[in-house]
């Protein structure tokens, strides 16, 4: 994998593209965003659509991803929300173009879909984080921006680690220490696309998980599936994500049960998902993981400078 994208550069154009579900979007108030920080916005079409539970139609939607990638003006590609919709666009997705234009991609949810198809087919790093809307614009707390705009303008490299605020306590499930690429994202749809030429490559990996508003029975029933489908003997550590909506100690318990046979280091609780703050990772990104110390470092650089 030529894991690196171009750094977001000053003054640079952020696309904003709708690959999943329909949400209002207050453009002067994005626009005012952006351009505090130093970027300029360029709205796609698919934003301003609806399509019952789709932001458009998936031409639409297809069409704006192809374009905000093929666009040299644009620097980095930002995603409206999630919701519904990501799943629909993989057998059209064209790799090549994406190939040719590694640019980051940041979003969460079920944008998860996007990230598993190009981690695995173009190649390069991409971001599990805030989306525009429910993250960046609904104020959430301060380390979900500058964990964005750290990695983004590669202000992290070799050796750096990823910061995790104190004020939330991680746990360590299981000790030890994995070095692998750090590959997942939302669990609901990591299990929705196994058995499709898109599902997730775990061989070696640092499984990345998170979720919302599964009931524990569900979540116990998406692990079992990863589990006889064979991928999670194939992991080299596991990283937990927020998991809303959960009861905290049947989670641990579940997760215990799930993990403890593998023998791999296993830290739970990593703020990133449908949480505020949410914190960005670089997917795809070969990272090392040490669940006694609660740490994940960076083991290559994210983006060229």
């Amino acid at each position: 994998m030529n894991a690196a994208v171009p750094a977001l550069r000053p003054e640079g154009t952020i696309a904003l593209i709708a690959p999943a579900g329909p949400a209002a979007l207050d453009v002067e108030k994005a626009e005012q965003w952006m351009r505090n920080r130093g970027y300029g916005l360029r709205i796609y079409p698919g934003v301003y659509g609806r399509d019952g539970y789709l932001a458009g139609s998936d031409k639409t939607r297809l069409a704006d991803l192809h374009a905000a990638f093929a666009d040299p003006d644009i620097d980095a590609i930002f995603c409206l929300r999630g919701g519904y919709g990501t799943p629909r666009l993989l057998d059209s997705l064209d790799f090549g173009l994406l190939r040719a234009n590694p640019k980051p991609f940041v979003g969460y949810s079920d944008i998860t879909a996007l990230h598993l198809a190009i981690n695995r087919y173009a190649g390069f790093v991409t971001f599990h984080g805030p989306m525009l809307n429910a993250d960046l614009l609904g104020d959430k707390q301060p380390p979900t921006e500058s964990s964005l705009f750290s990695l983004l303008r590669g202000q992290l490299g070799v050796g750096g680690e990823l910061a995790h605020p104190v004020a939330f306590p991680l746990t360590t499930l299981e000790p030890g220490i994995a070095r692998g690429r750090l590959q997942g994202g939302n669990l609901s749809m990591i299990a929705a696309v196994m058995g499709t030429p898109f599902e997730i490559d775990a061989q070696g990996i640092i499984l990345f998980i998170e979720d919302v508003n599964e009931p524990i029975y569900r979540i116990d029933r998406l692990l079992t599936h990863l589990r006889l489908a064979g991928k999670l003997a194939q992991v080299a550590g596991v990283l937990v994500g927020d998991v809303a909506g959960v009861d905290s100690m049947a989670l641990e318990r579940l997760l215990k049960q799930t993990f403890a046979p593998l023998g791999v280091p296993v830290l739970s609780g990593w703020r990133s998902g449908h949480c505020d703050p949410n914190l960005t990772l670089p997917l795809g990104a070969l990272v090392r993981l040490d669940a006694g110390e609660q740490r994940v470092v960076l083991e290559q650089e994210v983006v060229f400078k």
